[in-house]
């Protein structure tokens, strides 16, 4: 039988010291991992986080709370408006400001849309590493059906910069609810076309299953959530645990495996794409005319076209965009933690208030970075090629990672 220990203590000098990133196709990203390998098996493996260095969260001491959402959409370039939206959220509370009954509805359907396109993207790129290119196709072609649907939404495709406090920078377009239903009866076949082709195949088995296997108290001790904490058996999803937006009146299940190894991971995520199918279809039931932006002009932008034509909204869209401490949201001196559900796990904002337009500090909680330092525990006594695998099941987005 394999021990870890006993290699390690008669490892000769052919060990060789080797670098797995940071390029691109390697490490999916930025990433580097520093690794003393002896024959196909690692020894020891030092992981760094990146080479980004984007500084997020200190510009969002310089930016005012409607200016940080462009920047949330760098976070998860994969899943943007799930961080516009949570961004707002948490601000929303901050202020105290209630938002109309249509913008929650918006923002689950546009959520669960991103969550869709997130994943798809993941289960895609994950099997295509380990040799499978065909279901990278039908996962790209769906993910662009997708695209097309947000670009008609928020005017683009990848950086929605959607959402703002208090609403919803665009209503939705005329045909909107008809493209989606096509989309989603799309989504419905291509995922089962990916269960009919990997559940069974054998070489994608032999590659996935019993690798990388982090257990249910490996998963709470080092605070993993989402997908990677399900694949585990930790039922842990804040739109069960603690609901927001109407996630309350929707009927949907928490997939949940207790393997806890790649292929878990794998399937964890086709089956939150029936959910997210499920709830997009539940959620355009409860669409109804209405306002999608607050009426607290105080707070909320004012509605773009009306800044054109009415003297009073361009006062207030003044107010609320200028510089200086009399403009601007200006929210009570308070701080608060608020989180959402997003593709890769629990999103939280910490925003300190000191009263004035800008945040006085802003800590973002992105899941890559609390579920990636398992990973390097994982690759110890693992073969080289398994790497690839359990990257690929983590789905690290190295803008949310390295922030």
């Amino acid at each position: 039988m394999y021990s870890y220990e006993q290699e390690v203590t008669e490892q000769t000098d052919n060990v060789v010291h080797m670098n797995v990133g940071p390029s691109h196709p390697a490490m999916h990203g930025t990433l580097r991992v520093k690794m003393e390998v002896q024959g196909e098996r690692i020894l020891r493996a030092d992981q760094e986080i990146g080479f980004l260095h984007t500084g997020f969260e200190k510009l969002g001491e310089h930016r005012t709370y409607n200016q940080f959402i462009t920047l949330s959409d760098r976070l998860n370039y994969f899943s943007p408006l799930n961080n516009n939206i949570g961004f707002a959220l948490a601000v929303e509370e901050l202020i105290g400001l209630e938002t109309p009954r249509r913008c929650h509805v918006i923002r689950t359907i546009l959520s669960e849309m991103s969550r869709l396109a997130d994943h798809s993207l993941c289960v895609g790129a994950m099997a295509m590493d380990l040799g499978a290119f065909t279901s990278i196709l039908w996962t790209f072609v769906e993910r662009e059906k997708l695209y097309d649907v947000f670009e008609a939404v928020t005017g683009t495709r990848l950086t929605t910069s959607y959402a703002r406090v208090g609403g919803l920078a665009f209503d939705l377009p005329a045909d909107f609810e008809k493209r989606v239903t096509a989309i989603l009866d799309s989504m419905e076949k291509t995922v089962d076309k990916l269960r009919g082709s990997f559940y069974k195949n054998r070489i994608f088995l032999d590659r996935v299953e019993g690798v990388g296997v982090i257990s249910k108290e490996d998963a709470l001790s080092y605070g993993i959530t989402g997908p990677m904490a399900r694949a585990s058996g930790v039922e842990y999803d804040l739109r069960k645990f603690k609901p927001y937006l109407i996630y309350d009146e929707l009927d949907f299940d928490v997939p949940t495996y207790s393997e806890g190894d790649c292929l878990a991971r794998y399937k964890v995520r086709l089956d939150e794409m029936d959910q997210s199918i499920r709830l997009v279809r539940q959620a355009m039931k409860r669409l109804e005319p209405g306002p999608i932006s607050a009426q607290d002009q105080k707070h909320a932008l004012p509605d773009k076209l009306s800044t054109y034509t009415d003297m009073e909204s361009l006062i207030h869209h003044f107010k609320m965009v200028m510089p200086g401490p009399d403009h601007g949201i200006n929210p009570p001196v308070t701080d608060l933690y608020s989180a959402t559900e997003s593709p890769n796990g629990e999103l939280g904002w910490h925003l300190v208030s000191d009263g004035g337009s800008n945040p006085w500090r802003v800590r973002v909680r992105p899941p890559s970075f609390i579920n990636y330092p398992i990973f390097g525990k994982l690759m110890e006594g693992a073969m080289l090629a398994d790497v690839v695998a359990m990257l690929a099941s983590f789905n690290v987005i190295a803008g949310e990672l390295d922030r």
